[in-house]
């Protein structure tokens, strides 16, 4: 495992890596907004082929954006992260971020606030299936089929960001990579 921006406080131990996001950083390219932002802690392994990719977070949010979950990255203008975004009224999104030279985004509004959230994202040629789930991986709720260059080799692991905050601490666990070279094409209606 290698740190894109490593934040000044993190311990990693066998299954669970903490960390305390960097306040005042995020990922994002352009859209809307006018900004590009690639500033945020990023702990990841690369990765080449068809894979599913599983993760367990759980995050002291504070701030409105406070975010944090998974993300492959090609390079600083080809990348896809998903996870958790807090917004300071006390609701949660799941959120999906795909940027191929310019970022859009996409979220669906928790009907609660839970502990934790297990993501599972899987890899299939050009295509990146997102889920994630309140109680775990086995009944995870597909959310977005998106793009991913085939046959690059993609940085993949555990990201946190803080983009008008002042940082907060988050939990990371269960982080698994399995290849996958069968991955059935109906997979994300499983």
């Amino acid at each position: 495992m290698n740190w894109y921006n490593e934040p000044e406080k993190w311990k990693a131990s066998d299954d669970k890596l903490e960390m305390f996001v960097t306040p005042k950083t995020d990922f994002w390219r352009e859209t809307f907004y006018g900004f590009t932002a690639d500033d945020a802690p990023f702990y990841y392994t690369t990765r080449g082929g068809d894979f599913v990719v599983t993760l367990k977070i759980t995050g002291e949010y504070k701030e409105s954006l406070d975010q944090m979950g998974l993300m492959l990255r090609i390079d600083e203008k080809h990348w896809i992260k998903t996870g958790i975004e807090y917004f300071g009224s006390g609701s949660m999104r799941f959120f999906t971020v795909v940027t191929n030279k310019k970022s859009s985004k996409s979220h669906i509004e928790l009907s609660k606030q839970p502990k934790s959230v297990w993501i599972v994202v899987t890899r299939k040629k050009d295509a990146v299936v997102i889920s994630y789930s309140l109680t775990g991986i086995n009944d995870s709720i597909g959310t977005n089929i998106c793009y991913l260059k085939n046959n690059a080799p993609v940085m993949v692991g555990m990201m946190g960001a803080s983009p008008i905050g002042k940082g907060f601490n988050a939990i990371f666990e269960e982080f698994s990579i399995q290849h996958s070279p069968s991955i059935p094409d109906d997979y994300e209606n499983k």
